[in-house]
């Protein structure tokens, strides 16, 4: 697949029609070339799913590893031309089915996390925080494995995400919105 190119505006369609490994995002209608992950990367995202899924198992909510195209603003019946925004989070929790159909998730997952990396730190801190925050995601987990730290954002009344929970290396984290599930973080980041 050749780039997309400068000044174009791209929707999901297009993203269906891209050929090739490339993982690209797409924000209001511009694309995001996305690094491919490290191996410490894909180490704590492995932890982080196999954790999840174990709690999961026989519960009505999902969890999907990227790449996983969720379509935070699409509304039913809206045709991919139509979308201008797909990302794909490290992870995602969805308990509506509903949400999910044959390309993946329309609307907010109940949990994201996002694991940085150099090249995404600031993309995750700043632009998706605030892209989840619009589209109501209820919980949104920002996981920095250089520092070892597990940041957890949740939806207040008002519908903005605030830090909530700082945790740490040796901590034990809490997940809102699957009562009763909790992450080993020492699991998580073993080296």
């Amino acid at each position: 697949m050749a780039l997309p190119a400068e000044n174009v505006r791209y929707t999901f369609a297009d993203c269906l029609s891209w050929e090739g490994d490339e993982r690209i995002e797409i924000i209001n209608g511009e694309p995001f070339m996305m690094a491919p992950p490290s191996r410490i990367h894909q180490e704590i995202s492995g932890e982080l799913f196999r954790q999840l899924a174990n709690f999961l198992d026989g519960k009505k909510c999902r969890v999907y590893a990227a790449p996983f195209a969720v379509r935070l603003f699409e509304k039913d019946g809206d045709e991919p031309e139509e979308v201008d925004t797909m990302v794909e989070p490290d992870l995602s929790v969805v308990c509506d089915s509903e949400k999910l159909d044959k390309h993946g998730c329309k609307g907010a997952p109940d949990l994201v996390v996002e694991i940085l990396s150099p090249s995404t730190r600031r993309h995750d801190r700043l632009v998706k925080l605030d892209l989840y925050q619009r589209a109501g995601v209820r919980e949104y987990w920002i996981v920095d494995p250089e520092n070892k730290a597990v940041q957890v954002f949740l939806q207040n009344g008002g519908g903005l995400l605030r830090l909530c929970e700082d945790y740490g290396r040796e901590d034990v984290a809490k997940v809102n919105v699957l009562e009763g599930c909790f992450v080993e973080l020492s699991k998580v980041f073993s080296e």
